[in-house]
C-alpha cells in the first residue's frame, strides 16, 4: 500500500496552508500541570495505589490553534532523552479535562500519527481535517471518550520513511514515539497507568506505526485505529538489518502476542473500497485477529486511500468502538 498517495499529499499542502494561519505564538503559553491550565496552584499528589498518573513535570506549551469551545491546541519541542531525536510536539485536552467533577481524574490518551512525510509537522492539529472537533462532537453525544490528543511527528526528515523503528545506524524513531513521547504526556497530563488508558490513530504510515506500537508494546498501548495501514516494515533504511525489520513486523509481533496468549489488544482498521492493498489487510485480519488480538473492519464506501476520509468516517463506528474498549475518566 502506497505510502503517500495523491489524495494524502494534497491533504497535507492543504493543511499546511492551513496551520500556518492559524499559528498564535502571542497567546500566554499554556500549562497542563495547574488545575485550571492558566497558571492555578499544582495538584497534590494522587493516594498511594491510583491508577491515576499526576503530571510530574508540566511545561509552558505555545498555543497553535484554538477552537470553538475555547480549548486549545498547542504545541513544543521535545528533546527525547531515551532517543535523541529533537522534534515538535502537539496536544490538545478537551473540555471535560477542565471542569471540576474531572479534576482528579485521568484521561485516556490518543497519539494521532499522520501519513505521508510527517516530518516536520503532524496534520492532525490543523483546522481543516478538525480531529478534535470530531472528537469533542462525539463526547458530546456519549459515542467518544474525551481523548486528551498527542500529535508528534513520525519520522526524523522529509526524505526517509523509519517505520516507527530503531533502524540501525538511523534516528531512534521507534524509541521517540515508545518512550519519549508518552514520557512528555505523563510529565504534563493526568493520565492512566493501565494500558487501556493508551491508544493510537493514525493514517497510512502513521496507521502502521500506530498498529505496531500497540503490538510490540501491549503493556504500554491497549488500542489503536489504523486508516489503510500496510501490514509489514517497508522502508528502504532497512536493507541490511533483516533480524532488527523482523523485529518490527506486525505480523510477526501479532503471531508472537497470540502464542503469548496476551495481553489483549484492540485495533480498529478502515479501509476505502477504492483502495490498493485491501487483500493485505484483511489476510492480515484473518490470520492474526484472533485470541488477545481483537479486530474491528470498517469499510469506507467509494472512499479511497485519503486521511481526510479517514478522519470524517471516525464518527461512523471505529471512535465509539475503541472507546468501549479504553478507560474513560471518572468523576
Amino acid at each position: 500500500m502506497k505510502r503517500l498517495s495523491t489524495a494524502s499529499a494534497a491533504v497535507l499542502a492543504v493543511c499546511s496552508a492551513v496551520l500556518v494561519a492559524g499559528c498564535s505564538s502571542d497567546s500566554k503559553p499554556v500549562n497542563f500541570g495547574k488545575d485550571d491550565a492558566k497558571g492555578g496552584t499544582t495538584r497534590s499528589q494522587a493516594p498511594k495505589n491510583s491508577k491515576v498518573q499526576l503530571p510530574t513535570n508540566p511545561r509552558e506549551w505555545t498555543t497553535q490553534r484554538e477552537l470553538a469551545d475555547g480549548t486549545k491546541i498547542v504545541r513544543t519541542t521535545l528533546k527525547g532523552k531515551k532517543s535523541g531525536f529533537e522534534g515538535k510536539v502537539w496536544a490538545w485536552a478537551p473540555k471535560e479535562y477542565f471542569e471540576d467533577k474531572y479534576k482528579n481524574s485521568a484521561f485516556p490518551v490518543l497519539i494521532a500519527l499522520p501519513g505521508s512525510n510527517g516530518y516536520p509537522s503532524n496534520y492532525w492539529y490543523g483546522g481543516d481535517l478538525k480531529l478534535q472537533e470530531t472528537i469533542a462532537e462525539q463526547a458530546g453525544k456519549g459515542k467518544s471518550l474525551p481523548f486528551v490528543v498527542i500529535m508528534p511527528v513520525l519520522n526524523a526528515d522529509k526524505k526517509n520513511y523509519y517505520d516507527g523503528s530503531d533502524i540501525p545506524g538511523q534516528a531512534k524513531m521507534g524509541t521517540w514515539m515508545s518512550d519519549d513521547v508518552p514520557d512528555l504526556v505523563r510529565e504534563n497530563f493526568r493520565t492512566f497507568k493501565d494500558p487501556k488508558g493508551w491508544g493510537f490513530f493514525g493514517s497510512s504510515s502513521g496507521g502502521y506505526v500506530g498498529m505496531k506500537m500497540m503490538l510490540q508494546y501491549p503493556n504500554r498501548f491497549g488500542a489503536a485505529i489504523a486508516g489503510g495501514p500496510d501490514t509489514r516494515p517497508d522502508s528502504p533504511l532497512w536493507n541490511g538489518h533483516e533480524k532488527e525489520k523482523q523485529a518490527n513486523n506486525p505480523e510477526k509481533l501479532a503471531q508472537d502476542l497470540i502464542n503469548k496468549g496476551g495481553p489483549t489488544v484492540n485495533l480498529s482498521i478502515m479501509l476505502g473500497t477504492k483502495e490498493s492493498g485491501q487483500r493485505n489487510v484483511k489476510d492480515f485480519l484473518a490470520k492474526y485477529g484472533k485470541g488477545p488480538v481483537k479486530t474491528n473492519l470498517y469499510m469506507i464506501q467509494n472512499g479511497k486511500h485519503s486521511g481526510r476520509q479517514y478522519a470524517k468516517s471516525l464518527a461512523n463506528g471505529p471512535l465509539e468502538w475503541i472507546s468501549k474498549r479504553m478507560l474513560a475518566p471518572s468523576s
